[in-house]
């Protein structure tokens, strides 16, 4: 009985680990203009690193996809973990 609680411990504190790993992730966005002409510029916006877990990176990743307009146009911001 001893041997089967040891090993479910054991299985769970390595679960853990995995799971709520922090590791660094990039995250690259690229910002897409589209102007009145239908003409189509895509240009490297911004990079990002989050020491986290995954999930939480892939997260915060996504918070930085905008849409708006300066300038240049109308304009996507589109992000993902690399």
């Amino acid at each position: 009985m001893k041997a089967i609680i040891v090993r479910f411990a054991f299985f769970v504190f390595a679960t853990t680990l995995l799971i709520s790993c922090e590791q660094s992730y990039i995250c690259q966005c690229s910002k897409t203009y589209t102007r009145d002409d239908g003409n189509v510029t895509i240009n490297d916006h911004a990079t990002y690193t989050y020491k986290d877990n995954r999930v939480r990176a892939e997260q915060r990743c996504d918070n930085n996809t905008a849409t708006g307009s300066d300038l240049g146009g109308d304009y996507t911001v589109n992000c993902a973990i690399q």
